[in-house]
C-alpha cells in the first residue's frame, strides 16, 4: 500500500470483533510486561503524566513538537507540560530510587503529542512501555546494544506465539531472527528511496530489522530519522566514529504491507557525548536545565533504555489495519468515513 495510506488496498476483514479485541489487548499487555520485567530484571514504577516546564525532563522528540502545557494554579502558578515520552525522566528515577548495575525499571507511559499527524499507525495519543536499565561502563558497545535488542525481540515473538495460541483466528508470522543493519547500509542499498521506503524494502526482505544509527547525519548529509540530542548516544567516542549506539526495532506488517516501528531504544549519552550532540544541534543552552546539569555533574548512572509501543504491538498481533481499532482517540472525519467504508471500526 502507498505510504501513509489509511486503509488497505485489499478487502479487509477483522479477525477479532471489538469485545474479543478488548479481551486480547489485556492478555497481550499482561503477558508482554511480565516477560519484559523478567528478561531484563526490571521493576515497575509509577510514571508522571506531566512534568514541570523548563526542567529539561520532557522529551523534545525531533525538536519541533510542542507539548501540551498548562498553568498549575495550586503550585504557585508554575507551568507544567504533558509528557511526550519518559526518555529522560527514567534516568533520573534510576538515580533517585537507587538502582544498581543490571537493575532497571519500566513504566506505563501515556502521552499526548498534539503535532502528530493521525494515520493508520499514528495517533495524538501514545501509550508505551518505557524502560531503563543501569549498565556498566564496559558495556557501552554496539555488541551490548544488539544483545539487548535480541532479548527484547525474543519477548516480542514469544508474546506473538502466546496470543496466537489463545485465538485460533490468529497465526504468527514474525521471523525467528531479527536482522541488524546500519542506517548507512540502508542508504547505500537504496540510495533513491526515502528512509521509510528503505525500511519497508528491508522489512519485506528480512521480516524484522534493527536499524542502528538514528539521529546522526549520514553520508548524504541527512539523518535517517530525527532523535533528540540529550538521551540516546548517536555519535560515539569510539571507532568507527559514526557507528552510533541507538536504533529502532522495525518489523514487516503484512496487513499494511509496510515497515512497522515497534520500539526506539539506545545506550544513553555520557556527559561528553551530551555536550557534543547538543553542540551539533545548536542546543548547548540546554546545559543550564536541571536534567542536563545533573547529567553533566555525574549524578545520573550510565544506562540503556527505550520505549515499546503498546497499541502498536497489539495492532500487529491482532492483525488490525488501523491503530484506532486498538485505542480510543480522535480522528479526522474523512478518515472515519474511509475506514468505515473499508470495514474498519475505529474506537
Amino acid at each position: 500500500m502507498p505510504l501513509h495510506q489509511t486503509v488497505p488496498q485489499e478487502p479487509y476483514r477483522e479477525l477479532l470483533g471489538p469485545r474479543d479485541t478488548e479481551r486480547a489487548i489485556l492478555k497481550i499487555k499482561d503477558a508482554f510486561q511480565t516477560s519484559l520485567a523478567y528478561e531484563l530484571g526490571l521493576t515497575r514504577v509509577t510514571a508522571p503524566l506531566f512534568v514541570e516546564s523548563g526542567s529539561g525532563i520532557n522529551d523534545d522528540l525531533n525538536g519541533v513538537e510542542k507539548p501540551v502545557s498548562f498553568t498549575m494554579s495550586g503550585v504557585d502558578g508554575r507551568r507544567a507540560e504533558i509528557v511526550q515520552s519518559l526518555a529522560k525522566w527514567k534516568r533520573t528515577a534510576l538515580a533517585d530510587l537507587g538502582f544498581g548495575v543490571g537493575e532497571g525499571l519500566y513504566a506505563d507511559m501515556n502521552a499526548i503529542r498534539p503535532d502528530e499527524v493521525p494515520d493508520a499507525t499514528h495517533s495524538l495519543y501514545v501509550d508505551q512501555w518505557d524502560w531503563e536499565r543501569v549498565m556498566a561502563a564496559d558495556d557501552r558497545s554496539v555488541e551490548f546494544l544488539v544483545d539487548t535488542v535480541r532479548r527484547i525481540y525474543d519477548i516480542i515473538r514469544r508474546t506473538e506465539r502466546y496470543i496466537c495460541h489463545e485465538y485460533d483466528e490468529l497465526t504468527p508470522y514474525l521471523p525467528d531472527w531479527i536482522t541488524v543493519v546500519h542506517a548507512e547500509e540502508l542508504l547505500a542499498r537504496y540510495p533513491d528511496l526515502s528512509p521509510r521506503e528503505r525500511e519497508r524494502e528491508a522489512c519485506r526482505e528480512h521480516g524484522a530489522i534493527f536499524v542502528i544509527g538514528i539521529g546522526a547525519d549520514l553520508s548524504n548529509g541527512e539523518p535517517h530519522d530525527g532523535r533528540a540530542p540529550d538521551y540516546d548516544d548517536w555519535i560515539t567516542e569510539t571507532a568507527p566514529r559514526r557507528r552510533g549506539l541507538n536504533g529502532d526495532i522495525v518489523v514487516y506488517n503484512r496487513v499494511l504491507d509496510d515497515a512497522f516501528e515497534l520500539s526506539s531504544m539506545g545506550i544513553r549519552v555520557t556527559p561528553e557525548s551530551l555536550r557534543e550532540q547538543l553542540a551539533l544541534r545548536n542546543a548547548s543552552a540546554r546545559e543550564r536545565l536541571a536534567f542536563h546539569r545533573r547529567l553533566l555533574a555525574g549524578e545520573l548512572p550510565l544506562s540503556i533504555g527505550g520505549g515499546i509501543g503498546q497499541s502498536r504491538l497489539c495492532m500487529l498481533y491482532l492483525q488490525k489495519a488501523h491503530i484506532g481499532e486498538i485505542q480510543a482517540s480522535i480522528w479526522p472525519e474523512s478518515m472515519r468515513a474511509s475506514c468505515a467504508a473499508a470495514g474498519i471500526r475505529l474506537l
